[in-house]
């Protein structure tokens, strides 16, 4: 397979995946998916349910299956914040584009994630965010082809700094 014009975005939860992934797809007129939301609507329940009921290592299972059977043509995916513990799921999504790693320091997360506990996070039971974020911070650089610096800067700030390391006119928003 070759590229198309996909634009993967991964990075810790509360980076801004999501929200950026909106904006980046209205600004770019392609398709946005949210790949937990495909995890939740192939199972029929939320993310915290699964890891509640069958383990985090059940998560990341059907994770890795949403990534290997779905076909993202043209899109902004914004991916869970597991998907990098998938090698083979990682390696299809840089089938269809640039791997954006939307990076921000530690204590900035801290900031952002009020329910880390309930938020449906794929980590070991007893694992710190602290932990998760050192362990996760060596994949998500394995995988990203672009990382962009998140550090104090608005969403229309890197919303600009991803168009602009993508070489996309950046237009709609003032």
């Amino acid at each position: 397979m070759n590229k198309t014009n996909s634009i993967i975005l991964i990075g810790m939860p509360g980076v801004g995946k999501s929200t950026l992934g909106i904006l980046l797809a209205k600004e770019t007129a392609k398709d946005f998916v949210d790949t937990d939301v495909l995890i939740q609507l192939k199972e029929s329940t939320t993310l915290q349910e699964i890891i509640n009921k069958k383990g985090h290592e059940t998560l990341r299972h059907i994770e890795e299956a949403v990534l290997l059977e779905t076909s993202f043509p043209n899109h902004i995916v914004a991916t869970g914040g597991s998907a990098v513990y998938s090698d083979a799921g990682m390696k299809r999504l840089k089938t269809f584009g640039n791997v954006i790693f939307l990076d921000l320091d530690l204590e900035s997360l801290k900031k952002r994630i009020h329910n880390y506990e309930t938020r449906g996070i794929a980590k070991k039971p007893d694992q710190t965010f602290d932990e998760l974020f050192n362990e996760r911070k060596i994949l998500y650089q394995k995988y990203a082809d672009i990382t962009i610096n998140c550090f104090n800067k608005t969403v229309e700030e890197t919303l600009k700094e991803i168009c602009s390391a993508l070489e996309i006119h950046f237009s709609t928003l003032k």
